[in-house]
Formats: C-alpha cells, structure tokens, sequence
C-alpha cells in the first residue's frame, strides 16, 4: 500500500536535492539541505526496497530491481564519504541516477527472480557485488569529472563546476581510495561467487565471470601501477574506465539481455 508513494516521494527528494545541488554549484556557497533532502530520498528509497522485498517474499532479482538497489548503494555511500570528505558535488550526477533507476522500477515491475538456494555463500556473494559495483561506480564518475577538471585547468577556461571541486590533486587520491576499496570487495565477490557455481554455460554465468576477472585484473593492474610507477593522469582516468565499463558489462549487460531482449530469465 505504502510501497508506491515510498518510491514517488523518494524521486522527488532525488530531483530537488540534485537542483540544489546545482544553485549551490552556480552560487558558490556550500548549505546542507541539499544533503538532507538527499538522506530522506535514500530513506525513502531503502523503505520502498524494504517493502518491495515484503511483497514478494524476498528481493526481486529482476533487472530494475537491481539497478535500483545499487543506485541505492551508491547514494548511500556517497552521502556517508561526503562526511569527511569534499565529494558532496558527485551528488548532481549520482542523484539523478538513483531517480531514474527507481522511475524505471515503479513504472516498469517485473516478474519476480527470487532466488532459489539462498545460503552465506550466495549473501556474501550479491552483498559484496553490490558494495563493489557501487564504489567503483563513484570511482568511474569521479575519473570522469577529473578528466574534464584536468582539460578545462591546461586550456585555463575552468567552468564554475569545476571550480567548485576539490583540487585536482585531492580527486585524484580520492579516486584511487575508492578503487582500492571497491577492489577489495570485487575481490571477495569472485571468491564468493566460485562456491556456487557448478555450470558456467547452465548458470548464463560465461561472460559474467570473464569480463568481472578482467575487471579485476584491470584494476588491480592500476593500483600496482601507481604504487610502483606513479601512474595518475589521463592514464589512471581510461583504465578506470575501461576497468567500470567491464564490470558494468558483466553486471548488467549479460542480465539485461537475458531478460528483457531474450526473456531467458
């Protein structure tokens, strides 16, 4: 009864919080209530997904019920880094996103995907999917935004955006932050993921597992690369990127085929 209007009232709170956000960005003064519209939209969002979860007697596993809990995830974790750290501004490309992805699950439900053998392992597995999915997609927005902070600062036509941000040499220590985090949890998500799995092809789970190990690689590959040699600039931005966008690849481009091109699931 409550789960619509939950879902309703949480977009609104996204897309006002995301305006302020922006007038804070054109008017060059910091205030907090955008943040605050901002937790009451994450509250509102967690109580949809709780209630959502009631109703079908378990989380629907379905494309836009995903996506919407890892909007959810990101949100959240966003708002609990802008704490202690200078990133509140992610909040005019993240917010939008989380509105979008539970417009897309209120006005398109779908059949429920619960799942069948639901034990430590499998928990383990999707809780630590969604953290590292959720971390590393606040590093792949955070590289985009330092790629366009780094040209507007060599042709010195910074925008008002961009100056709004931290120093270029702050997002950069912030960006790796994330990726070592969100790393650390991939990591558990694949060796989590292996106790499961008894047939690659039967499960649809090929191209999940190749292109989450070739993300992993990618990114532990970028971490090594900036202990050792120092890689930061254009070069840490694309492998970041290319790093997400496998990982996007194996999280939702495999599932979204599958159920909403193929109707296999």
């Amino acid at each position: 009864m409550y789960t619509i209007p939950a879902g309703l009232f949480s977009i609104l709170c996204y897309a006002i919080a995301t305006l302020l956000i922006v007038k804070e960005i054109f008017a060059a003064k910091q205030h907090r209530t955008s943040i605050k519209l901002a937790w009451l939209g994450v509250g509102l969002h967690s109580t949809y997904t709780v209630l959502n979860i009631q109703n079908h007697g378990g989380f629907n596993f379905s494309f836009s019920s995903t996506a919407s809990l890892a909007a959810l995830v990101i949100s959240l974790l966003l708002l609990f880094a802008a704490q202690d750290k200078p990133v509140t501004k992610l909040g005019v490309l993240i917010f939008p996103v989380a509105a979008a992805m539970l417009i897309l699950d209120v006005s398109y439900p779908t059949r429920p995907h619960p799942l069948i053998n639901h034990n430590w392992q499998m928990s383990t597995h999707i809780l630590t999917s969604i953290l590292a999915f959720s971390l590393l997609n606040i590093a792949a927005l955070q590289a985009i935004l330092l790629a366009i902070q780094d040209q507007q600062l060599r042709h010195h036509h910074p925008k008002r955006f961009m100056l709004a941000l931290p120093p270029l040499q702050a997002m950069e220590s912030l960006l790796f932050q994330m990726i070592a985090t969100g790393l650390l949890f991939l990591t558990a998500s694949l060796i989590s993921g292996f106790f499961f799995i008894e047939d690659l092809f039967a499960q649809h789970l090929v191209h999940k597992t190749v292109l989450s190990i070739l993300a992993w690689i990618i990114f532990s590959a970028l971490l090594i690369g900036r202990v050792r040699y120092g890689w930061r600039g254009q070069s840490a931005i694309q492998w970041t990127l290319i790093g997400f966008t496998s990982l996007l690849l194996a999280y939702f481009g495999s599932k979204m085929v599958l159920e909403l091109i193929l109707k296999k699931i």
